[in-house]
């Protein structure tokens, strides 16, 4: 499966190609590396491009939510000439105290859906489920990758690997521990375990380009993707260049949670053989089940050579051992490190489909549609906005071949031709959030406890999100045209993190919640200056108590 944005979209988002260095660079020359004799070749499935572009190898999964790299100078990312953006308002924990970014504790309650159906009707006032609203929440760390930008040697857990001066970092890789809502399954091709519940996995992007801007375009965001499991071993191969349909297929193994269940994730350092790595272990604090994921050769996890997009068995450990305002992942979008974050402008809700197309991943085929119509799709795409189309569309009652339970409504992904909603029309740019503790017309919002590090609370926290990147009137150099909630969008919302004091228990609450601190709504995530790498950055603050 590959993407292209439609000729509009690329006027419109291009007009920024002009005013700053596009990071990726014309053709697909690569340093002279040498691989190493232990490499492992690429299969024609994998996910050596997150974003579906790779010409030698056929994307294992419909979309993969990736991370966000930046433009050389700050502005937009460009994968073989197209914009690549992403909506993800988070905040960010910082902490000198070592130990704060190597062994991060996060304690949530996950959301619950509304008893009745989604509707389509009123937009604004709608029943709205989480997989309308974000495909992906997630909590996110770095990690150390020699092989990922900027190409340099890195030492985990040390500080020293952090961007200073005219070092631009050591080679690093984001995890994102993402976790993903019931209803609109299968994974595969849409962000669901089952109807029922939810689950979550470990993802690895890493970025094949230097820091001068030369970049494989055969491999240029490489992803290793592992599901959080009851018996810690992966249900395929997560590297880039072997991973396959049993990677992104759950098995009997799989954690599977529950609405409502109160979990307790746990991100640190571990001795493994060879070395370290970064270990996930999920508890259902409800249920008493619990899952682990390790990010080590012996699970199959690798990185990757700019050289030839070859793979090794590699242990990826913590990059940092503090969470100090200094140390950021070095290409991202943003100031990111130790986030919570919810992924959004990924679903619209449709009376109806039209278009029908199909696909096939591997063995897998599936038919899908391009376009939405209802009270959503206020003007119809057809090339003339920065959406092609709204793809994958599917309808309610799709069994997708009878592989999962029917989907409970219809509506599209927005990842095939627009990676996003760029005119910004979907459910999660209405406030149809939480605006309570419980579900009613929109689900109960999620509530996560202050992370803490050995027991200790993180001392500041900044909001941020990217939102920028996926505005075509914003320039993320200069902050000029960027505006939050985006300019243009039908529903004039944007949702945003809340404090509050729930049965005693000081929480982070996201969407559009009046219960506690709201930090001034959208006002929250600041602005977009030359400073603030590409991203709408407030400035970093003591950690608030309720």
């Amino acid at each position: 499966m590959t993407r292209a944005l439609g000729v509009a979209a690329r006027i419109r988002l291009g007009l920024q190609i002009a005013a700053v260095a596009v990071f990726v660079v014309a053709g697909q020359a690569v340093p002279a590396v040498a691989a190493s004799p232990a490499a492992v070749r690429p299969n024609g499935l994998g996910t050596l491009d997150c974003n579906g572009f790779s010409s030698i190898q056929t994307l294992a999964k419909r979309s993969l939510l990736c991370a966000d790299p930046r433009g050389l100078k700050g502005g937009r990312f460009y994968d073989h000439g197209y914009y690549i953006g992403h909506d993800e308002p988070s905040v960010r924990f910082v902490s000198s105290r070592p130990g704060t970014g190597n062994d991060i504790t996060f304690v949530e309650t996950l959301g619950v859906d509304p008893s009745a159906a989604p509707t389509v009707a009123t937009p604004g006032s709608d029943v709205t489920h989480y997989f309308e609203l974000s495909i992906a929440p997630w909590f996110s760390t770095d990690v150390c990758d020699p092989n990922s930008f900027p190409q340099l040697p890195c030492t985990p857990n040390r500080d020293a690997n952090a961007p200073h001066g005219a070092y631009p970092g050591g080679g690093a890789g984001f995890v994102e521990l993402q976790f993903y809502p019931p209803g609109f399954a299968p994974f595969i091709d849409g962000v669901s375990c089952d109807n029922t519940h939810w689950c979550s996995a470990l993802n690895i992007d890493s970025l094949e380009c230097t820091a001068s801007g030369t970049c494989n375009n055969n491999c240029v965001e490489p992803v290793n993707f592992a599901w959080v499991q009851t018996n810690g071993i992966p249900t395929g191969p997560p590297s880039p260049q072997l991973s396959d349909l049993a990677t992104f297929t759950p098995n009997a193994h799989t954690l599977l949670m529950r609405p409502g269940d109160r979990i307790k994730i746990h991100m640190f350092d571990t001795s493994v053989p060879g070395g370290q790595a970064l270990k996930i272990v999920e508890q259902d604090l409800t249920t008493g089940a619990s899952g682990s994921m390790v990010a080590s050769a012996a699970n199959g996890f690798m990185n990757t050579s700019i050289a030839d997009c070859s793979g090794t068995p590699f242990n990826f450990a913590p990059e940092y051992s503090s969470a100090r305002a200094q140390n950021i992942l070095p290409w991202g979008v943003g100031p990111y490190m130790i986030d919570t974050q919810f992924e959004i402008g990924h679903f619209e809700g449709c009376s109806s489909v039209s278009q029908a197309s199909s696909f096939t991943i591997g063995t897998f085929t599936d038919k899908y549609y391009l376009n939405c119509h209802g009270p959503y799709e206020a003007v119809a795409d057809k090339g003339t906005t920065a959406e092609p189309d709204d793809s994958p569309c599917y309808r309610a009652g799709d069994t997708h071949g009878g592989t999962v339970a029917p989907n409970v409504m219809t509506g599209c992904l927005v990842f095939d031709d627009a990676v996003g909603d760029l005119d910004f029309d979907g459910s999660p740019y209405w406030p149809d959030w939480p605006d309570s503790t419980s579900p009613d017309r929109y689900p109960s919002a999620f509530q996560q406890q202050q992370p803490t590090s050995d027991g200790a609370q993180y001392e500041s926290i900044q909001f941020e999100t990217d939102s920028s990147g996926t505005q075509p009137t914003c320039n993320t150099v200069t902050g000029t045209g960027c505006t939050l909630p985006p300019a243009g969008a039908p529903g004039d919302f944007y949702p945003y993190w809340t404090l509050a004091d729930v049965h005693g228990t000081c929480v982070w609450e996201f969407g559009n919640m009046r219960n506690g601190r709201a930090f001034g709504g959208d006002a929250q995530y600041g602005a977009v200056t030359p400073t603030s790498i590409g991203a709408f950055t407030g400035s970093i603050r003591n950690n608030p108590v309720c």
